[in-house]
């Protein structure tokens, strides 16, 4: 279950009067979700998302609030948080940090279809291309910088194979990364995969969970997004979806010539990034709740598949609409 701070009807029908969103009439958990206690709240005008923060800063949540904001007021498909009477969003509930969003329409797609790659390439361009105006400074957690000092800590959990796997590859990431031309920079969402988005049939009804965003290479974002929702089980890039997603994209924000210099490398380095991150919370950081890690060897398994079989060519850029 994701509900790790319950919740009772009171304590919600009392935090609502805050707001001017009608009187509640039901109240749901979630069960689902790995970090925070999540809510369904149904009130006699509408329908929300109540999210409660278990851990993490919370000194960074101002950063999440304006960003929501931002993208909202420019028309993206996001969950811009509810303000409450005095125009503040950010709240507190059960001594947790709390914030309460309109419920947006639509699933979690499994297996992506063309039109859903093609809407969220569409999406992704057009918030990468606005969110480079965005204000809003927070360093990008899980950069090149954080593999780097990060991979000493599951060394000695590897086989000698995936010892010089990992490290040979860092070390040609920052050859390449150091010696290229700095990328465009923007807020990114920082983790989309299929499950922080929903769909209703092949419609984007919304991109949520927005607590892995920061300011970072666009490209990072991007290629976060093909290895999850272009990849195949055994981790190969299917042509069509790649294709779809990368010419909507482009369609909204064209890549420089030093971003598909480097694309290829971007994509093996966010594989790598997510084989970490799940070594380190298998082996040196588990979940604070009883919950099952995400399986390492999905990523390492794609990472091999991306330094042999590389990456198939990127569309052709195209006038930006």
């Amino acid at each position: 279950m994701a509900v790790f701070t319950p919740l009772t009807e009171t304590q919600v029908a009392s935090f609502l009067e805050r707001f001017d969103v009608g009187t509640l009439r039901a109240l749901e958990g979630v069960p689902s979700g790995t970090e925070n206690s999540t809510f369904f709240v149904t009130t006699d005008r509408d329908r929300f998302v109540l999210t409660l923060f278990e851990q993490g800063e919370s000194d960074e949540l101002p950063f999440f609030v304006a960003l929501l904001d931002y993208l909202a007021e420019h028309r993206l498909p996001v969950p811009g948080p509810v303000h409450d009477r005095d125009g503040v969003a950010l709240q507190r509930l059960a001594e947790r940090p709390a914030l309460l969003f309109p419920r947006l329409p639509g699933r979690h797609p499994e297996a992506p279809t063309l039109a859903q790659c093609h809407a969220l390439g569409d999406a992704l361009g057009r918030m990468h291309k606005v969110s480079q105006r965005f204000e809003g400074q927070r360093p990008n957690p899980r950069d090149l910088h954080w593999l780097a000092s990060a991979q000493h800590k599951v060394m000695s959990y590897l086989a000698a194979d995936d010892q010089r796997l990992m490290g040979d590859e860092i070390d040609a990431y920052q050859v390449a990364f150091g010696d290229a031309s700095p990328l465009p920079q923007g807020a990114i969402h920082g983790d989309l995969f299929r499950d922080n988005t929903l769909f209703d049939g092949d419609r984007l009804g919304g991109i949520i969970d927005f607590y892995n965003g920061c300011t970072g290479d666009l490209l990072f974002d991007l290629a976060i997004v093909v290895n999850d929702w272009a990849s195949d089980a055994g981790g190969h890039l299917d042509r069509e979806r790649y294709t779809a997603l990368l010419a909507a994209y482009q369609a909204r924000r064209p890549l420089t010539d030093t971003e598909r210099e480097l694309w290829p490398m971007m994509l093996r380095m966010t594989a790598l990034r997510y084989w970490l991150s799940r070594l380190l919370v298998v082996y040196v950081d588990p979940p604070a709740h009883d919950l099952t890690p995400k399986d390492p060897g999905e990523y390492r398994r794609l990472l091999l598949t991306r330094l042999a079989h590389g990456a198939p060519p990127l569309p052709a850029p195209v006038s930006p609409s």
